[in-house]
């Protein structure tokens, strides 16, 4: 068994596509890296090895997540370590390269890897002179390198190439070091990854295209060329990170309205997201709102497609987990939740109900289709003729949609948000497609359009 079997627990955001990790320093305490402001997880884990958090790690101001750095610090007196470069202003340990911090037989060594932000640090972790492995952050990450537009698409280019710099500086440890990236598989903040959360960095060497291209330039190129689009709330949570989000006192809670006082809160501006399965979705619900089901993705597509300065009233179903509903919301800065609204009770109280068709692939017919999917998916495979406009695009460019158009995604869940926006900007006779394009080819037997 090795360090990384006995001591460190990865803990896996599946829907924003990230690891934390938490570092048993065999006496009790622990070291927390890239920690979320959702500590749930981190909570567990650390109470089932009986361990107290006693250092907050954070590689870099996180764009997709707020920071649990502060919270910990709250709770467990954790010493907060990050880049002196962040300017961050509240209480931390501002490290520059090469600075070390003494665990209590461990050392952490700050390495500058900038790239994915311009203060970026990876965190060596040493026994005595062994490296036994580096936790990357948005550096080096498996098969690939984090993004490097997250400032504007006018330092981009400038970014990759210190990202190129900073992948061969993490290229040069011992190939059997361990790799600990944050951004992996489906998180928006990496470049297309593997399905694999962590490496080595000999592993790296060999299958890694970028640390393959001979320069500066082509390295660039490389990454610009694989990024495709990102939820418009990272724009917003770098500078909430750098200033540091609000330590909550208690667990939040999620209180229920009643169908009247959802009607007065629709009056003063509050956003509707019902976060019912899309099934319930499409068989009734209240005109004008957000179908965001209720699943891991949930904090990506609110951030995306909801401001966070209205009032939120989440509709939901029975049994529907509110806490998770909450922490999601709350990890990513919606902070202004109104309570939840149970469907029921509105149908009780005689509410307003709109419908939405919701087809199986054999139903559409000749309908215009509006492929709502990511550039990338629908380049792989498309239906025939479909329309593309991805979905943190659509309200936007809600008027260039197809009249009648059967929304499709890859299983049903972003079609139906879609086709909610779209609604709500005055389309109507609309559908969605139960499934995806893969349903579609078995159902007509035709085959898929590739490419733009």
């Amino acid at each position: 068994m090795g360090f990384a079997d006995d001591h460190l627990t990865p803990l896996v955001d599946e829907g924003l596509g990230n690891n934390a990790y938490l570092v048993d320093l065999g006496d009790g305490r622990a070291l927390a890296v890239d920690a979320s402001r959702d500590l749930r997880a981190l909570r567990t884990a650390a109470e089932r090895r009986g361990l107290s958090v006693a250092f907050a790690a954070d590689t870099h101001l996180h764009a997709d997540f707020l920071t649990g750095a502060l919270q910990l610090a709250a709770d467990d007196g954790a010493t907060v370590l990050a880049s002196a470069a962040g300017h961050r202003t509240f209480d931390h340990r501002g490290l520059a390269d090469g600075d070390e911090v003494d665990l209590g037989g461990l050392t952490l060594r700050a390495l500058a890897t900038p790239g994915h932000t311009d203060e970026h640090l990876s965190f060596l972790l040493l026994d005595d002179t062994k490296e036994l492995g580096v936790f990357t952050g948005g550096s080096l990450i498996v098969g690939s390198a984090a993004r490097t537009d997250l400032l504007g698409a006018d330092r981009a280019e400038e970014l990759a190439r210190a990202q190129y710099h900073s992948l061969r500086r993490l290229a040069e440890l011992p190939d059997e070091t361990a790799v600990w990236p944050t951004h992996g598989a489906g998180s928006f903040c990496s470049a297309p990854p593997g399905a694999e959360r962590t490496t080595t960095i000999g592993v790296q060497k060999q299958v890694n295209a970028l640390l393959a291209a001979p320069d500066e330039a082509t390295f660039a190129g490389q990454l610009l060329a694989s990024l495709g689009s990102y939820p418009a709330y990272f724009d917003r949570l770098g500078e909430i990170n750098r200033r540091g989000p609000a330590v909550l006192s208690t667990d939040p809670t999620l209180a229920a309205l009643s169908a009247a006082e959802t009607r007065r809160l629709l009056g003063e501006g509050a956003q509707i997201i019902d976060v019912r399965p899309l099934t319930d979705f499409a068989h009734g619900h209240i005109p004008g709102a957000i179908s965001i089901p209720l699943r891991d993705q949930f904090a990506t597509w609110l951030g995306w497609l909801l401001p966070d300065d209205a009032p939120l009233v989440f509709v939901t179903a029975p049994g529907q987990d509110l806490a998770e509903l909450t922490w999601q919301a709350l990890k990513i800065g919606y902070e202004r939740q109104a309570r939840h609204l149970e469907w029921a009770a509105w149908q009780a109280d005689g509410g307003e109900r709109q419908t939405l068709d919701l087809l199986t692939a054999d139903r559409i017919g000749d309908r215009p289709v509006l492929d709502i999917r990511q550039r990338a998916e629908h380049v792989a495979g498309h239906i025939p003729d479909a329309v593309h406009i991805e979905l943190g695009d659509l309200a936007g460019l809600a008027e260039e949609a197809p009249a009648g158009a059967v929304v499709a995604c890859g299983r049903g869940e972003r079609a139906m948000t879609a086709a909610s926006l779209l609604a709500r900007a005055g389309h109507d006779g609309l559908a969605v497609l139960d499934g995806g394009p893969g349903d579609w080819a078995k159902a007509t037997g035709r085959a898929l359009e590739e490419g733009a």
